[in-house]
């Protein structure tokens, strides 16, 4: 990390957090926070509320749901994979607060031995029209139309690179634009499976980074054959669930990761991967992108967020679910934190087991699996002011950024990035001194210096002439000095010489 954080020095800022988690407070209390440049937390006001709470009695099911796990938002279609039921349910959302049932969909038509569902965990829906279906117990992952016909199925990987002992179990899965599919299998760690659009395996894509013990390490090449085979293997860490933006990219979260690695910034519970399979997230934070920065064991709930699933936006705004503490995590593109809230309890706005994230818009569709329950939020006046002035910086509309970032500082005087943002906006419109005072109220160094560096550069240019007749000055007249008094020296000296001639 950028700054090391003492646990000691965190423990009044991680009891509160941890208190208000687990006692439900209401928002004025706390319930949307951010952390500044010190890494102190900093309340604000709410930038979601709460639309409602959906249970299977508002969705008009006659068959309670039974461990919910998949959640996916196509347009204004929401599917819920009720896997517990071994269905798939088809919501309409026809207002703002209101959902109407479509279809439950439990089979399928089509020449396949099996046509039903085995635990479904996980949904996708593409725009040309069809259904991809993670069928986890039945150990492949389907494709459908939307008349629920059988089009074809991705089976278990039979290449050589994939371990045969392994079972196929497909538990989160996402289509790109050309069709191809990308799955995480449970117990898989070399990275996601990826399917060609005609269902060929064409590998594994992202694994990460192999992390160890030094310790270990050496304990592992000092131990024996028999106590080696008992030890933890060196073997890159398996993903928890992706997520494809609307650029292509795939966010991936994992919560297979250790404190010490998260201190020390080896770990990243979240990525951004290209085609290639490379992170390209961007970290321009203060702090890592980790969920919570402190680790109070308040409640019973200990440790570092544990982020099971992730979402963004068409602004390149993410957000990951905690399901330790039940709170979304939201940064900007920059890797900078835009807010935190939410937490574990049973009133709106807190969850039991947070399982599955979505989004309509910039609306948030949580999935409780233990409640049996969708929670929706919707930004606040704070919230679409900050989305307004992100989506219109990214637009080049830069003094309308820098006008919404002012009203969010209206609402939140502490909240940094309104600071920033505006010093970003001066920095596009060349209002380079301006845009140094804004970075500089809150200490962002990076941008600091970029301003500094155009404005030197103005200033020099503005200048110039002032510039050219100081150096002149300061070179040339010494310069004429010392040859008007060598002038005058042999002046001097030819006058002696000639009175002693005379």
């Amino acid at each position: 990390m950028k700054k090391m954080m003492t646990r000691f020095g965190a423990l009044a800022a991680s009891a509160l957090i941890a208190f208000g988690s687990c006692l439900a407070v209401n928002a004025e209390e706390g319930y949307t926070y951010n952390y500044d440049y010190w890494g102190d937390v900093q309340y604000s006001p709410d930038t979601y509320k709460v639309v409602g709470v959906y249970t299977s009695v508002e969705l008009g099911l006659d068959t309670l749901m039974n461990n919910p796990t998949g959640l996916f938002i196509h347009g204004d279609m929401v599917y819920i994979c009720d896997t517990g039921n071994n269905r798939i349910l088809e919501i309409r959302r026809t207002d703002t607060e209101k959902f109407e049932l479509v279809r439950i969909i439990d089979s399928f038509k089509g020449n396949v031995e099996v046509n039903t569902f085995a635990s479904p965990t996980d949904v996708s829906v593409t725009d040309d029209g069809y259904l991809f279906v993670a069928d986890q117990n039945n150990h492949r992952i389907l494709k459908l139309d939307m008349d629920l016909n059988y089009i074809m199925e991705f089976d278990k990987p039979t290449d050589a690179t994939y371990n045969q002992d392994l079972s196929f179990l497909p538990s989160k899965i996402v289509t790109d634009t050309a069709g191809r599919v990308y799955c995480v299998a449970t117990s898989v760690n070399s990275g996601l499976i990826k399917y060609e659009e005609d269902g060929v395996f064409s590998g594994f894509v992202g694994a990460t980074p192999v992390t160890y013990d030094f310790v270990d390490f050496i304990w592992k090449k000092l131990s024996t054959k028999e106590q080696r085979a008992q030890l933890e293997s060196f073997v890159p860490t398996e993903y928890d669930n992706i997520y494809v933006d609307h650029e292509g990219f795939i966010y991936a979260c994992t919560t297979h990761v250790a404190e010490q690695d998260l201190d020390t910034g080896a770990a990243d519970p979240i990525r951004r991967l290209n085609m290639m399979g490379s992170d390209i997230l961007v970290r321009n934070g203060e702090w890592e992108i980790i969920g919570d920065l402190y680790w109070g064991d308040g409640g019973g709930y200990k440790g570092p967020s544990l982020i099971t699933d992730i979402t963004a936006f068409d602004n390149d705004v993410f957000v990951g679910l905690d399901k330790v503490r039940g709170r979304l995590f939201a940064y900007d593109d920059q890797g900078r934190m835009v807010c935190a809230f939410g937490g574990n309890g049973n009133q709106d706005g807190y969850f039991r087991r947070p399982e599955a994230l979505d989004h309509m818009g910039h609306d948030l569709f949580v999935l409780d699996s233990l409640d049996c329950s969708m929670t929706v939020f919707t930004p606040t006046e704070f919230g679409n002011d900050i989305f307004q002035a992100i989506e219109q910086f990214q637009n080049g509309e830069y003094t309308a950024s820098g006008e919404s970032w002012q009203r969010v500082l209206e609402l939140n005087g502490n909240y940094d990035l309104g600071y920033i943002g505006i010093g970003r906006s001066l920095l596009r419109q060349k209002r380079y001194r301006e845009a140094m005072d804004y970075f500089r109220l809150k200490w962002d160094d990076d941008n600091y210096s970029k301003a500094f560096k155009q404005y030197r550069k103005e200033w020099v240019e503005e200048h110039i002439v002032v510039i050219f007749l100081v150096v002149f000055a300061v070179l040339c007249i010494p310069l004429a000095i010392g040859k008007i008094r060598n002038i005058k020296a042999e002046i001097d000296r030819a006058d002696i010489f000639r009175d002693f001639s005379a």
